[in-house]
């Protein structure tokens, strides 16, 4: 299901962005933290119960996460510390949207920690691979491009829609998901791992 499979489809659309970026003489660094201030705001807007406004926040934040590596790797400044900064400012992200959607009353706070904790868990798993040895796996049913487009999806249901399904919002539901798919997912990487160690 991840549609971390499909990032040559969008290559093209990767590359233009990319020569934006470096006409206006960005740099990866600056788009990293504006994809953490928008975390940041898509976050408190769900919070606020601003749909909309979580929806455009979290929709730009998907775009600068997925430009500042390509822009890294065509100035040649990838390396361990932008690596670094981007794993971090991705679980912060994680965190902050999450966080702003059962606190927006979207869920209740048992879902939102079940989602949390299933989110973290599986993007922890993920590089904790290299820590023991055997490379970063990013395999399994729900990877971070997932997470945000199933997000992004139910933010425009509930636009549209407008009406609970089953006395729950669609981004309610969607933390659901979040948390049933996150840890099995998290066990996925945990048993890839466990069987080359």
């Amino acid at each position: 299901m991840t549609l971390d499979a499909f990032r040559p489809q969008v290559a093209g659309v990767l590359d233009l962005l990319v020569r934006v970026a470096l006409f206006l003489r960005v740099t990866p660094n600056l788009l990293s933290a504006l994809s953490f201030f928008l975390a940041l705001a898509g976050g408190l807007l769900y919070a606020a119960g601003s749909i909309l406004g979580g929806l455009v926040c979290v929709a730009a934040n998907s775009v600068f996460d997925a430009v500042d590596g390509a822009l890294a790797r065509a100035m040649g400044q990838q390396g361990p510390r932008g690596d670094f900064l981007d794993h971090a400012i991705d679980r912060y992200a994680d965190i902050f949207i999450i966080t702003g959607v059962f606190a927006g009353g979207f869920a209740s706070w048992q879902i939102g920690v079940f989602a949390l904790t299933g989110v973290l868990m599986a993007s922890y798993l993920g590089t904790q691979a290299q820590a023991v040895g055997v490379g970063r796996y990013y395999g399994g049913l729900l990877g971070r491009a997932d997470r945000l487009v199933l997000l992004m999806a139910a933010s425009v249901l509930d636009i549209v829609v407008g009406a609970p399904v089953w006395g729950m919002p669609f981004l309610g539901w969607t933390l659901v998901v979040f948390g049933v798919l996150g840890h099995f997912t998290a066990l996925q990487r945990f048993l890839w791992v466990w069987q080359r160690v």
